[in-house]
């Protein structure tokens, strides 16, 4: 699973501080600044994030879109400008959209190819999620469909408008800010399944060796437990503790101001989500080793969201998931600030789910479970059903196949019956006489071509010879 820090930049901005994140002026990763970073407000300032920042993957389904479209809107000059005057509620209300109509030419241009882009993809999208669920050739209602895609409006296929930077921003805002939760909810899940999986392990197992896997389980818990004190995330002696082992300084010497600006990584005058998860890495090494079999690197991540929340919460007065100088100094003033209890209670020490949401998810599972078999139950027997009907379609090949033979063999006795017809039968000479065999007892010898003019001509006809009379007549 990716590291939830390495979103942490962008995921619960508000709409003004997304698109001032990624529409600024591209500042290298920790070139300072002219100003100092303690006088300069985070709201104000020229530029807070790089656009850089912007290219980690924020998991949304239409993230290529977004990225694109913030890509050529920060080339318009008049955007950039108009967008460094704006507040939050000129971009909740949708007044920075309309200011899409004063962009150039080319810009627009761009944009009309990206949307007409993002609404074809989702429709082969449509097209595939369709064909695996219902029969093929069904007409869609590509429109109709194209509506519960809710970043970007889908009754102009072909053109971007101020419409659809308005639903971008909004989906987009909405959608990050909902990432905590759902995180949380994947981890429940995740927490769950392994719980399962395990009891049913357990019950697959002889008493000896349940007993034994159960202990060897508990003996896995323990040495988890077992580790040095968690400090409170933003608490002076969490800050100590980094300032002294992670910064090498002298721990006698600790200036929350200074501390401040050190950490200012890329010095945009605010402590960023990933620049704060950054300090939390000694707490977190604490507890979790990836070479420990016992300790889970997926808890560490839900451990490390965790602290996050808590500082965001207490620190971040104004809640626009950025911490500033002034916002800071303030927490350090605070009773939690010095005096932060027994430690910071860990993952373990607070289960993500009851029995009642197990039992449930196991239900779920076994629902499911029940569907799939049937499933594979109905693919078995279609397998079936297609293999008799291929060995039918192969016992038909193989009659046809034999027909076939038969019926050549048939045409070659009749040639050779027709060619031993024709050898016995006299052939015609040239002259269309027809010739017999020699050995024949009446067969006409024929005559010399030289004599057939001879055989030709008439012998002349003898004169008949008179009656002679018998002396009775006389």
């Amino acid at each position: 699973m990716p590291r939830s820090g390495s979103r942490a930049v962008f995921l619960l901005l508000s709409p003004l501080l997304l698109l001032r994140a990624v529409l600024t002026v591209p500042l290298e990763r920790g070139a300072p600044k002219e100003e100092s970073p303690a006088t300069e407000s985070p709201v104000s300032g020229p530029a807070l994030l790089s656009s850089q920042v912007f290219a980690v993957d924020t998991g949304l389904y239409y993230h290529r879109y977004l990225q694109e479209v913030i890509n050529v809107l920060e080339t318009d000059g008049h955007f950039r400008e108009k967008l460094q005057a704006a507040n939050a509620e000129d971009i909740k209300s949708g007044k920075l959209s309309r200011e899409l109509d004063f962009v150039s030419h080319h810009v627009r241009t761009k944009l009309d190819e990206l949307k007409r882009q993002e609404v074809s993809r989702l429709r082969m999208l449509l097209k595939a999620k369709m064909d695996a669920e219902q029969e093929p050739n069904v007409q869609l209602d590509h429109l109709s469909l194209l509506k519960q895609f809710e970043h970007l409006d889908p009754q102009n296929q072909h053109t971007f408008e101020a419409r659809d930077l308005e639903l971008l921003i909004q989906t987009a805002t909405r959608d990050l800010a909902q990432y905590d939760a759902a995180h949380h909810e994947e981890f429940k899940r995740y927490e769950m399944l392994k719980e399962h999986e395990r009891r049913r392990y357990l019950e697959s197992l002889g008493e000896e060796q349940r007993k034994e896997a159960e202990r060897k389980l508990e003996e896995q818990q323990r040495r988890h437990r077992e580790h040095p004190k968690v400090n409170v995330p933003g608490s002076q002696a969490q800050l100590k503790e980094v300032w002294e082992e992670l910064d090498g300084l002298d721990p006698n010497r600790f200036n929350p101001k200074t501390f401040f600006i050190l950490h200012d990584i890329n010095s945009d005058g605010v402590l960023d989500e990933q620049e704060l998860e950054a300090l939390f890495t000694k707490e977190l090494e604490k507890v979790y080793d990836p070479k420990n079999e016992e300790d889970d690197m997926r808890e560490m991540e839900e451990e490390r969201l965790r602290m996050r929340e808590h500082v965001m919460k207490n620190v971040d007065t104004n809640q626009d998931r950025l911490v500033t100088l002034e916002e800071f100094l303030a927490s350090t003033q605070r009773k939690e600030y010095e005096d932060a209890g027994e430690g910071w209670e860990t993952v373990e020490m607070h289960p993500a789910y009851t029995e009642e949401e197990l039992r449930r998810f196991e239900e779920e599972l076994a629902a499911r479970e029940a569907e799939l078999n049937a499933k594979a139950q109905r693919l078995s027997q279609e397998t079936e059903a297609l293999g008799r009907s291929q060995d039918r379609l192969e016992a038909q090949k193989r009659e046809l196949q034999q027909a076939v033979m038969q019926m050549e063999q048939r045409k070659q006795q009749q040639q050779q019956q027709q060619q031993q017809q024709g050898h016995s039968d006299p052939a015609p000479g040239p002259e269309g006489q027809l010739k017999f065999h020699p050995d024949t007892d009446d067969a006409p010898v024929p005559a010399p071509a030289g004599d057939v003019a001879a055989s030709e001509k008439k012998v002349p006809e003898q004169p008949p010879e008179p009656p002679q009379l018998d002396s009775q007549h006389l």
